[in-house]
């Protein structure tokens, strides 16, 4: 399996759920006592992928002491007051390596992952948002990028239902469907694999990754897209974050693909 490196894009204003994101960055609101950021890096760690590359831009600041502190808070210890020595005595900390960069506070997606190149070492990357989970499989997205031979590959997903399905005999419902995925159309899910080639499409810090530099990746025939039909869900509002809040809470998050 290829070790490559993981971007996450981090950086963003999360204006759309302002009373979340004033004092933290859209990807460290919390889903079960995590960070949003952690269900993602648990999703690719799940699937052998353990290094990350965290851009961040708004608040970076959290992002970076949530890491700083990760080890700690994720450990058993003992201080000594008198001098402020420490002995560790257990951790459950997961094996990663997490490089967090600042890439700027107005940067766009496509300067912030063209900012990441000298850390996305290696022939290749994956790359995805900071703020959307599903239950895509990694492995079998690598193996397709590998084997089309193409600069860029797209994890392609149905987009969320938002509200409940009805299907109609006159006036009687026939079927009603709450489905997580409308199932009309594709758009674009992250989960990215780019060939470091890629990162020459995106020219400076206004490249806009969905704009130009993807546009023009297609133009060229260098894009591919990888059909994901399973679970997929961005946290845009309030009503989003309430619901993977729900799903988690259930106990059969469709996202959790680790054990």
């Amino acid at each position: 399996m290829d070790a490559m490196k993981v971007a996450i894009l981090a950086g963003g204003f999360g204006s759309r759920l302002a009373e979340h994101t004033e004092a933290r960055p859209k990807p460290m609101i919390e889903i079960g006592a995590q960070p949003i950021l952690w269900h993602i890096m648990k999703i690719y760690a799940s699937h052998g992928f353990r290094d990350f590359v965290i851009a961040c831009g708004f608040k970076g600041e959290v992002i970076k002491d949530y890491f700083h502190n990760f080890y700690v808070r994720s450990t058993d210890y003992v201080v000594s007051l008198r001098d402020g020595t420490e002995r560790f005595v257990r951790s459950d900390a997961p094996d990663w390596s997490v490089a967090v960069v600042d890439t700027g506070l107005n940067t766009m997606t496509g300067g912030r992952l063209r900012r990441l190149g000298a850390w996305l070492d290696g022939p290749r990357f994956m790359c995805t948002y900071g703020d959307g989970v599903g239950n895509v499989d990694i492995g079998r997205l690598v193996a397709f990028h590998r084997s089309h031979g193409r600069l860029a590959t797209v994890t392609a997903v149905r987009p969320p239902a938002r509200f409940g399905g009805l299907v109609l005999d006159g006036n009687r419902v026939r079927e009603f469907s709450e489905k997580p995925q409308s199932g009309e159309g594709w758009i674009n899910g992250g989960f990215f694999v780019f060939e470091q080639a890629a990162l020459g499409y995106m020219l400076d810090d206004a490249s806009v990754l969905e704009r130009e530099p993807l546009e023009k990746l297609a133009r060229d025939g260098e894009l591919v897209a990888f059909r994901h039909e399973g679970f997929w869900q961005p946290m845009d509002t309030l009503r989003e974050k309430r619901l993977l809040e729900s799903l988690w809470e259930s106990g059969q998050a469709p996202w959790k693909t680790w054990t």
